[in-house]
């Protein structure tokens, strides 16, 4: 092999250091929202909250951490760079993860504050960072290559951090699992700052060009009006939209929506189009998130309380030997302090009575139930939450293999058109999980893991053409001035997408059949994908115009 040839074989120096720091930054998020909801709805140790309630929060929260970097890219592009504002936004993270291991409301809601506001400058910035570097004739063919690598990194961390939480909950309690996502935060800081020297020359502050609404206007015409209109629809009486927090995202965002319909009026004719054809592919892939995101909600449910989690044997000695089981004990007696919603009956905030009985048991065949005062040991739940990043380690050497094929034949689609197979692949994933509600006979029996193992698999392949996909589109099609702020709208698109997640698990329980819940899911993502396609002529037309694929 030739010297050109090997050099153009390789990717840039930067992306193992940008691999490994968005690792462990993934290592730290993944791991506080594995055990989030599981913590919130723990009536000992936790706050004891309803499925609904929990649902609401935890949709809010991805929200406002996925709006954020709207704000956080501006002030990239604009006034701190990229580099100064990833590290700013990895250790309010660290610090806000960290805070979650005091058990105390004030505390919860000042800790999600700061991931909320580090992750708006970590998020964007980092991704953009990436795109910097892939811009080089040298590397410029290799940037979905290389987005998809990277974005393999973020689900390594994803994968290891919940055998981490798990081990940790059970030994230690709830704390300390989120002291250690914020120590990963930490570690992922330092790997970033190891390699500053091969990013440097690629943080270039873009500033403002002629045209575009300065700082102090923004914050006046965009989020002062955000902050207001929050704050009204959280006050309007009643539910607009299933609850008080709800009701005032939706009214934030407007004007944050308003200013990206601002940035597409005042575009340059040539800028226009790409711009439009970025802001038309956000809208739809809004569904995609609302029923991706539900892994912390309503499918970290299923596997919690539907799913037979039970080991045995040498499995047993295994898995708890690596605190990565719970032993309970089983009370035949105290069956009826639960409800038909899992949860311990209350009065009000006040649990009347509370038994030492796991909700695991209530939905087991009493054919295979265990003697009153047997013990029996169960993986830990949160486990579940590495079953979606295994498959995108397993499948993404075989997704890039793929399209590397397809590429050497001169038949590999577009962005746009992977990004549209995306949502048409994930929309089947829901009707895994329609089969998993008619095998259980409506979650009346306990499921096999594979059901969940499936549904993971299918919507990794949809996900893996779309999300990396993505950010790799928003590298290609944004103006350069605007590059970061564009990147902040697909995580806003993100960021409603996890809010509607959020809305969509509160109602889980108002479902009588189960399989119900999931083909509602599934008509939501058809429709995205047919919006898609009928896009494509369109979307393929401005990739066209700018002469990249």
């Amino acid at each position: 092999m030739s010297q050109s040839s090997a050099a153009a074989s390789k990717h840039p120096k930067a992306l193992p250091f940008l691999f490994l720091s968005e690792m462990w930054e993934r290592f730290g998020y993944y791991l506080m929202i594995g055990i989030f909801t599981l913590y919130l709805k723990d009536v000992k140790q936790g706050f004891a909250m309803t499925e609904a309630e929990s649902a609401d929060l935890y949709g809010t929260f991805i929200a406002l951490v996925f709006l954020t970097p709207f704000l956080g890219g501006l002030i990239a592009d604009r006034y701190w760079g990229y580099r100064k504002s990833i590290i700013i936004g990895g250790i309010l993270m660290g610090v806000g993860y960290c805070m979650m291991g005091i058990h105390n409301e004030l505390a919860l809601y000042t800790a999600m504050t700061l991931v909320i506001i580090g992750n708006g400058f970590f998020k964007p910035n980092i991704s953009t960072l990436l795109g910097n570097v892939y811009s080089t004739p040298e590397y410029v063919h290799k940037k979905d290559e290389g987005y998809n690598i990277f974005y393999m990194g973020i689900n390594i961390g994803a994968f290891i951090c919940n055998f981490f939480g798990a081990a940790l909950y059970i030994l230690l309690g709830w704390g300390w699992a989120f002291v250690a996502a914020g120590i990963g935060m930490f570690i992922g800081v330092a790997v970033f700052l190891a390699g500053t020297r091969h990013y440097a020359a690629f943080d270039v502050k873009k500033g403002m060009a002629p045209g575009d609404m300065p700082m102090g206007k923004i914050v006046m015409l965009i989020l002062v009006p955000s902050i207001i209109a929050g704050i009204i629809g959280w006050m309007i009486p009643g539910n607009m939209v299933g609850s008080d927090s709800t009701d005032a995202f939706i009214f934030a965002c407007v004007p944050v929506v308003y200013f990206y319909w601002n940035v597409y009026r005042r575009s340059t004719e040539e800028e226009k189009r790409p711009v439009g054809a970025l802001l038309a592919i956000f809208a739809a892939v809004i569904l995609f998130w609302a029923v991706f995101k539900q892994n912390g909600s309503a499918l970290n449910t299923w596997a919690d309380r539907y799913t037979d989690r039970e080991v045995k044997g040498t499995t047993e000695q295994v898995f708890v030997g690596l605190k990565q089981a719970q032993t309970i004990n089983y009370q035949k007696d105290s069956v009826a302090q639960y409800d038909e919603q899992f949860r311990l009956q209350k009065q009000g905030d006040q649990i009347v009575k509370e038994w030492n009985y796991p909700v695991y048991f209530k939905n087991v065949a009493e054919s295979t139930k265990p003697q009153d005062g047997d013990t029996v040991s169960l993986w830990a739940t949160n486990l579940s939450q590495s079953i979606n990043p295994a498959w995108v380690i397993i499948l993404t050497p075989l997704v890039v293999a793929f399209f590397s094929f397809l590429k050497r034949k001169n038949k590999e689609p577009n962005t746009p058109t992977k990004i549209a197979f995306g949502l048409l692949i994930s929309a089947l994933s829901c009707l895994v999980m329609v089969a998993a509600a008619y095998a259980t006979k409506n979650g009346t029996e306990k499921g096999s893991v594979l059901w969940l193992i499936g549904t993971y698999g299918v919507v990794t392949i949809g996900e893996l053409l779309l999300s990396p996909m993505g950010l790799s589109l928003v590298s290609k099609l944004s103006p350069v001035r605007i590059t970061s702020l564009m990147m902040g709208g697909w995580f806003l698109s993100t960021s409603i997408g996890n809010k509607l997640s959020g809305v969509l698990a509160s109602l889980w329980d108002t479902y009588d059949h189960k399989a119900n819940f999931f083909l509602v899911n599934f008509g939501l993502l058809l429709f995205a994908t047919l919006i898609m396609f009928l896009m494509l002529r369109w979307l393929n037309k401005v990739m066209q115009e700018k002469g990249i694929r």
